[in-house]
């Protein structure tokens, strides 16, 4: 059973609203405006399309790589991250391990869809997050590995 301090428990809310800004930024914007959400540290350990991303500035040139691959071929994907089962585990005042479970489904175009589709990927995802400077909880490492994924 997790037992946390007052301080810590209001942490573990600053580590979740984190995460879900994360995946609202994925999910709203294919990842072109991570910066200007925040939620990134700027020396962020990023694992995304089967490659370490080292810093920030990786993710932001992954993620712009992608969209532009995309508009170039079939075009954007609409995609809904779905976070479940997160736990959160502080290694220190500033640092915490998180898991949870990654439910992933992407369909080219714009929604709402109207046809059948099963989830592209489901993923383990372990991240860790740092409490910076100035106060705020971002996202200093983020891992996954599909257990299961759509053929």
């Amino acid at each position: 059973m997790a037992k946390f301090t007052p301080q810590q428990a209001a942490d573990v809310l600053a580590i979740k609203q984190v995460i879900y800004e994360w995946g609202d930024e994925l999910d709203i914007h294919n990842g072109l405006k991570m910066r200007e959400t925040d939620c990134l540290a700027e020396d962020v350990r990023y694992n995304v399309g089967g490659q370490w991303r080292e810093g920030l500035a990786a993710v932001e040139a992954f993620y712009k790589g992608r969209a532009e691959t995309m508009k170039a071929g079939a075009g954007l994907m609409t995609m809904r991250h779905i976070i479940t089962s997160l736990r959160v585990g502080f290694e220190g005042e500033d640092h915490a391990k998180v898991g949870y479970l990654l439910v992933f489904f992407a369909a080219l175009g714009d929604g709402p869809f109207d046809k059948y589709c099963d989830p592209l990927a489901v993923a383990d995802v372990k991240m860790e997050c740092r409490r910076d400077a100035d106060g705020e909880w971002r996202i200093s490492l983020f891992d996954s590995g599909q257990i299961f994924k759509r053929g």
